[in-house]
């Protein structure tokens, strides 16, 4: 009786513990075998780090399916330049925690400034939009903020 006692007490702690802390965004896109080329290219920017600080941080999240869509070739050398890939999954970040509810409050067509320092627009008529990206769903709650999965890899426009 002792030891089924200590083995649900010890189950309990490991839940609540588990419970109390929420994992950050890195944590939940690794996770996810639908984010894995998502945290591959993570992996290979070096900002693993950088997404499991503070924050908060919103992240536009691409799938699998998303990446798919781009050129085999696009990805394959987006892959290999670190200063290019940066900049593309920087541009799916934007700095504070923003959810939902706060996006539907926004007018169509207002654009937000990413991390990357360029600025998306967000489309709020006919369901939610990230420039040509849908948001196919929202408000996957981190410890340093926020993910909204999207169905298409946002490109920044090439600087001048």
């Amino acid at each position: 009786m002792k030891l089924y006692t200590a083995v649900i007490a010890g189950l309990l702690l490991a839940v609540s513990s588990t419970a109390a802390k929420a994992e950050d965004i890195v944590g939940i896109a690794a996770g996810n075998k639908d984010f894995s080329t998502l945290v591959t290219a993570v992996k290979a920017a070096g900002l693993v780090e950088t997404l499991q600080g503070e924050g908060p941080f919103t992240v536009f999240a691409p799938t699998n399916a998303a990446f798919a869509k781009l050129p085999k070739a696009t990805l394959e050398a987006l892959l290999k330049d670190k200063k290019a890939l940066t900049a593309v999954l920087t541009y799916h970040v934007v700095a504070g925690k923003v959810m939902a509810a706060d996006v539907v409050k926004l007018k169509d067509g207002t654009k937000v400034k990413t991390v990357n320092g360029a600025e998306v627009k967000i489309g709020t008529k006919k369901g939610v939009k990230v420039n040509n990206s849908n948001v196919v769903k929202t408000d996957i709650e981190a410890s340093n903020g926020v993910i909204h999965v999207i169905d298409t890899v946002l490109i920044p426009k090439a600087k001048k």
